[in-house]
């Protein structure tokens, strides 16, 4: 069954809580600190709430699989879904492994996720 948005919305708030502690956890351990220490930190902080905030929209599409299979982006014969599978991902947030709806193609064997193609 499918999360709501009200328990999407508590993972979250949890993760960004999480994250505001550690950094004044830091901040509490750490009297005197650079700027770049501080920018270090912070970017590193940000990463970590943008992979969370990625994966949970990522996980609430695949709640949303099509019925029908999507078209090849080789052929254009309607592929078949394989299930969840996990792959690592490189994305604009960073590397992350999320789970996945996968198509295959049975005419030319192209796989595909679809989240994986751009607009």
């Amino acid at each position: 069954m499918p999360s709501t948005r009200g328990q999407r919305k508590a993972r979250l708030m949890r993760e960004a809580e999480s994250v505001v502690d550690k950094l004044l956890d830091w901040s509490d351990d750490t009297p005197k600190p650079t700027l770049g220490q501080i920018e270090e930190v912070v970017l590193e902080l940000r990463q970590q709430l943008s992979e969370a905030m990625a994966r949970e929209v990522i996980a609430s599409q695949e709640a949303k699989q099509p019925a029908i299979g999507p078209p090849c982006p080789k052929c254009g014969e309607k592929m078949t879904y394989k299930g969840q599978k996990k792959v690592t991902t490189r994305t604009w947030v960073g590397e992350m492994e999320i789970e996945r709806g996968y198509y295959h193609c049975r005419k030319c064997k192209e796989g595909f996720f679809p989240l994986g193609r751009t607009a």
